[in-house]
């Protein structure tokens, strides 16, 4: 059975209480069971939005080691990669490097895994495009800790390995989609995965910050990796039905979301409106990192939290894609029941 088929399968028998054909690229095992979550807060990591490199990287050490159970923070990236991975570090830098995710967050992920034992060769601080990435502030930062860099448009895009939907909607190719340019009644109806994640990247750890995202909510893991891994994404974005189904079932693909072996939501600040651009009128200073192996539930909490804050400042409701949260759940990508995920916090 193909992906799209068992994601129909899905939503079409859940309400019955039926089951669907098991399909192992899509399933992690993590909906019958508990999402456990670390939440590392220190009201040091930031002075005037900027953050604390220090205690920032103390922060992502605790936050993992409690996460992974091990005694020392080698040992917690151990448990997650080895020195032969390559690992890529998934970024949002559209938003700058104060809204987006900090450069300071990364750097405490990139000392770790050097730490661990990982050669600076093998770890690759990824986004859509190296522009954002350079304008954000990864280009010096890579340079200064001897990573490489990359963006998955620079990088090309892989004929062989594509997302298609049951129900194709013809996008609005731009230029670096691999099929710009082309003609022919099939053109436009494939989303082509980057050949930096299908012939690259082993593992990717996502870091996503905590912003509002008009179609999806958030700008969150489930959103940032499966649209910044594909072309051929403007179709979708200002659709949040259509999203709904696209972000689940692109994250569900082996080279994509089966490559995330870690995600930390940076929230640092929260920003409940005018993302993904950047607003700090509208961000919420938080001094926190969330740590989980569960996308969804990250995700889950911070549409919630985001929420929260747009209460407490009156500023006017946003309509949450909840209809997302809960098709990457049918398809046991993760856990959107707040019931089962657990929370453990660390106050510094």
């Amino acid at each position: 059975m193909s992906r799209n088929a068992l994601f129909q399968c899905i939503l079409l028998l859940a309400a019955a209480g039926m089951a669907c054909p098991a399909a192992s690229p899509l399933s992690t095992g993590q909906t019958n069971r508990n999402a456990p979550v670390v939440i590392v807060r220190d009201t040091r990591a930031t002075a005037k939005f900027l953050p604390n490199a220090a205690i920032v990287r103390d922060m992502v050490n605790r936050g993992l080691m409690r996460l992974a159970g091990e005694k020392n923070p080698a040992a917690a990236w151990r448990s997650l990669v080895s020195t032969q991975d390559i690992i890529g570090i998934k970024v949002f830098s559209a938003a700058g490097q104060i809204s987006g995710t900090r450069p300071a967050v990364a750097a405490a992920v990139v000392r770790g895994l050097l730490e661990a034992g990982v050669p600076k060769d093998h770890i690759i601080i990824w986004d859509k495009h190296l522009s954002d990435l350079r304008l954000a502030g990864f280009y010096d930062l890579s340079r200064r800790l001897g990573v490489r860099l990359a963006g998955s448009v620079d990088s090309g895009y892989d004929p062989t390995n594509f997302y298609l939907p049951d129900s194709p909607i013809i996008g609005r190719l731009v230029y670096g989609d691999l099929e710009f340019g082309k003609k022919g009644k099939n053109v436009g109806k494939k989303s082509f995965v980057s050949l930096l994640l299908s012939r690259r990247l082993t593992k990717i750890i996502s870091i996503a910050p905590l912003l509002s995202q008009n179609s999806a909510g958030v700008c969150g893991q489930l959103y940032s990796v499966a649209m910044g891994s594909v072309d051929n994404t403007f179709r979708f974005r200002g659709n949040p039905g259509q999203l709904a189904v696209a972000v689940p079932e692109i994250y569900a693909l082996p080279s994509v979301g089966g490559r995330v072996v870690l995600n930390v939501t940076d929230a640092l600040l929260g920003q409940y409106e005018g993302g993904p651009a950047g607003y700090l009128q509208y961000s919420q200073v938080l001094n926190q990192l969330w740590f989980s192996r569960d996308p969804v539930a990250l995700d889950t909490l911070a549409v919630t939290q985001l929420k929260q804050e747009r209460r407490e400042r009156r500023a006017p409701e946003m309509p949450v894609n909840s209809l997302l949260y809960a098709n990457a759940a049918l398809l046991e990508l993760g856990v959107n029941d707040p019931s089962k995920i657990k929370i453990e916090t660390i106050n510094q």
